[in-house]
């Protein structure tokens, strides 16, 4: 080969490795906090917010037997579901948002160890958001004897995140304009969840705001505010919790 087709094919190289970087950089960047995550990062009410290099932590001045675990959705920085966090800690759960490597759930599926580690004592239900709950469901499967149920936020199970036979109950939350969440894949994904699931659709509810990162290509257009999505979200989890403590 003459040196200038060598040169001609390393510049060649060289040039697709820089648009493959740039890609890549550009696929994983991820959903940065809103002005009301950054807000209820700070706490107050009696909630303590610790940050660790693989959680938040959000702590209530009075705890409740059952802690919950949340994995964020896929891209989206952990502190945009402090929100949902805080509302669930005046409630008195102590919440854990677990932190992923690049954001991404599937590559910290096991993450929830360190939390349940580090507080063996306390039982612990277990969600996520669109691919963090995917996750969740699949750390519950092998992780059963630790649990106490399984929440998802416009999300659902894979074949390997199967729960049917799990004996977890689980709860399934999505909004009626989401435009992300895949309605033919969530209806098959039923048959993955026990026949008690209990699904909940929250009108006028999006894909993005069980967070606060903003809005995320291709969502619908909420009918209802993110504080009022925080909200409602809140309230099932803590009516679901409180069944599960009878």
């Amino acid at each position: 080969m003459k040196p200038g087709a060598r040169k001609a094919i390393w510049t060649t190289m060289m040039v697709l490795l820089v648009v493959l970087v740039l890609a890549v950089g550009i696929y994983l960047k991820p959903y940065p906090p809103a002005v009301a995550g950054l807000e209820a990062m700070k706490g107050g009410s009696g909630i303590t917010v610790t940050e660790h290099k693989g959680w938040i932590q959000f702590e209530p001045s009075m705890v409740k037997q059952t802690d919950v675990l949340l994995y964020p959705g896929a891209r989206v920085r952990p502190e945009s579901y402090a929100p949902l966090a805080l509302l669930l800690a005046q409630e008195g759960f102590r919440t854990w948002i677990v932190k992923m490597p690049l954001n991404l759930a599937v590559l910290g599926a096991n993450k929830a160890d360190g939390i349940i580690d580090t507080v063996p004592d306390r039982t612990f239900v277990i969600g996520g958001h669109s691919l963090g709950g995917v996750m969740a469901a699949r750390y519950a499967v092998k992780h059963t004897q630790q649990l106490k149920g399984v929440f998802f936020l416009a999300s659902y199970p894979d074949e390997a995140g199967g729960l049917r036979e799990a004996g977890l109950p689980v709860l399934s939350l999505f909004g009626s304009e989401d435009g992300v969440l895949n309605r033919t894949v969530l209806e098959q994904a039923k048959a993955y969840l026990p026949m008690q699931t209990q699904y909940v659709e929250i009108p006028g509810g999006n894909h993005a705001q069980f967070g606060s990162y903003g809005p995320q290509n291709g969502d619908g257009i909420a009918g209802i505010t993110a504080t009022d999505q925080w909200s409602f979200t809140s309230q099932q989890l803590v009516l679901w919790l409180q069944a599960q403590a009878k």
